[in-house]
């Protein structure tokens, strides 16, 4: 072999390595996830949003290999929680808990994201709402709170996530429907929404059963309406707002959503991640102890259509129909 042969493949076998080094990063990223993947609650500590990302990062962690640290950014009916998801990269590592009082936001024609910016891994609880009351509340039955608030429009203050919201539509179709007129108090964070109806600063309180358990169970709150269609058998003898003839029963819903355009691969293993916690027996307690649909889970193959469903009867809802 002459010099100029040898000089040649030298010259190959370096070329080669060098492009194997460079690839060994690129191959490397291709692993999914690469790092911890965050998990936004764009509400505060301690309400039914926070509860559900704490439970499924303690549950996920092992499944996906990484850690799902939580971040709490709380702001505008989880506005401002959306807006840092879709600010960061559509590559998985970032997600956030996505209720059904985010979602009504979209019916307004103003915001800095739509239903196509999001892509949903998995609905992971549905629960009705109810009104409620404290202990002591002068209003024993829902026939005595819609009698007053009747009778004195615009007093009695129903504590709520915030305008714009499930629980404002809600509101609206009582007074539409059945002139139960009263005003809306909003609280951002789910500790000062409880308090508000414990302290006398609210008269009832719009919310899930679940994400006040402990005060319902200590007798602090009552529920006195379901919202839904029957009575739960939990709650035999508080009556369904279908019965009642109001016909408004949007359900609460939770999801975990990414940005829209992360890559397929990524979103089915998270999906089938969150598949295997919603399985075990821990999240199905948890959904027993939230008064919620025993079959709340979705994965993300129908999630999406399930999010335009809900878009369009919260739009009909927000109409007053």
């Amino acid at each position: 072999m002459n010099r100029h042969v040898r000089a040649f493949v030298a010259l190959g076998t370096a070329l080669l390595g060098a492009a194997a080094i460079a690839g060994a990063p690129a191959l490397a990223q291709d692993k999914f996830p690469a790092r911890p993947i965050e998990l936004i609650v764009p509400f505060g500590p301690g309400g039914g949003a926070d509860q559900l990302a704490r439970l499924t990062s303690k549950l996920g962690e092992p499944l996906v290999g990484q850690g799902m640290p939580i971040v709490n950014v709380p702001g505008g009916t989880g506005a401002t929680g959306m807006a840092k998801l879709v600010a960061a990269p559509a590559d998985g590592h970032s997600a956030a808990i996505y209720i059904a009082d985010t979602h009504a936001l979209l019916t307004a024609e103003n915001m800095r994201w739509t239903v196509n910016d999001i892509t949903p891994l998995a609905v992971m609880i549905k629960q009705p709402s109810f009104i409620l009351v404290a202990k002591d509340s002068p209003y024993k039955t829902w026939a005595d709170f819609e009698k007053a608030a009747k009778e004195n429009p615009g007093k009695l203050k129903v504590a709520t996530v915030g305008f714009g919201s499930v629980d404002e539509f809600t509101l609206k179709h009582l007074d539409s429907k059945g002139g139960v007129k009263v005003v809306q108090v909003p609280f951002s964070k789910p500790s000062e929404r409880y308090v508000s109806i414990l302290g006398g600063h609210a008269d009832a309180l719009y919310e899930q059963a679940g994400d006040v358990a402990q005060f319902i169970k200590s007798g602090e709150m009552r529920p006195i309406l379901m919202f839904g269609e029957k009575r739960m058998e939990e709650f035999k003898d508080i009556p369904a707002s279908g019965e009642l003839g109001y016909t408004v029963s949007l359900p609460q819903f939770r999801s975990i959503v990414v940005r829209a355009g992360t890559p397929p691969e990524y979103i089915n293993t998270l999906s089938d991640a969150l598949a295997k916690v919603a399985a075990t027996d821990e999240f199905k307690s948890f959904l027993k102890d939230s008064y919620a649909d025993p079959d709340s889970f979705m994965p993300a193959a129908g999630s999406g259509d399930f999010l335009k469903q809900q878009l369009e009867d919260m739009k009909k809802a927000s109409a007053g129909s």
